[in-house]
């Protein structure tokens, strides 16, 4: 029997080539997203993670066609930048419904299955700068270090029942939005990468697929970092 593996925001992006990556590994993929065309082999659910019940429907919607979801990864995220003296309130708790608020509407109704399963693979989709900070980003750098405590959190509440709950702290990783970026730009971020250039979505991807696998069953509250050192010892 193949898994469920439920992907949420797999329209673009990183998420795209999560969904993809699962697909290729034989897995039945869902998503959650606001819309946009999908990657093939990938169902969709139209729903706002902000919306508690529309979370529910979508899930209840997604298992009535593929069984119970048995891996989760949770990448829905928006950023809203600013500096923090010139930072609304909208902008700080916009970001934290979507991207910590959201994550924990899923990853809730998610482990009801997960719990009868007692098997379930929680990947919670964070960032470097959830680690290390970054000027301008108060409130995503916030959200996404939220995660490292609700995944050490979920490991001690049902680590017990099969269940697996870790973090991915992408870097800078090539996708649309970093495309657009100027080639000074690019260069000044890449300088300080001790990789010296930027990730692809192919390896955030693969990262999850590890953690989602028999392999990593023992592998559990950990961030895997996926940013070719930039954030070593955070």
């Amino acid at each position: 029997m193949t898994r469920h593996v439920l992907v949420t925001g797999a329209a673009r992006g990183i998420g795209r080539s999560l969904a993809e990556a699962f697909v290729a590994n034989g897995d039945t993929v869902s998503t959650i997203y606001r819309g946009g065309d999908l990657p093939d082999g990938v169902t969709g659910a139209i729903a706002d993670v902000t919306d508690t019940d529309a979370v529910n429907a979508a899930f209840d919607e997604l298992e009535a066609q593929h069984g119970r979801v048995r891996v989760l990864v949770a990448n829905a995220g928006i950023t809203r930048d600013g500096l923090l003296m010139r930072m609304s309130d909208d902008d700080f708790s916009q970001v934290l419904d979507v991207n910590l608020t959201g994550t924990f509407r899923c990853v809730r109704r998610a482990v009801n299955s997960m719990m009868r399963e007692r098997y379930g693979r929680i990947i919670l989709i964070g960032s470097v700068v959830g680690l290390m900070g970054n000027p301008g980003q108060v409130n995503y750098s916030a959200s996404k270090s939220a995660l490292v405590g609700m995944a050490r959190s979920i490991t001690r509440e049902v680590g017990a029942r099969g269940i697996t709950a870790n973090v991915i702290a992408p870097g800078f990783i090539t996708t649309d939005m970093t495309a657009e970026l100027p080639e000074d730009t690019v260069k000044q971020y890449e300088s300080t990468i001790p990789a010296k250039r930027f990730g692809s979505t192919a390896e955030v991807a693969a990262a999850a697929v590890y953690l989602a696998s028999d392999a990593a069953g023992y592998v559990s509250g950990a961030v895997l970092p996926v940013d070719g050192g930039l954030g070593m010892g955070h």
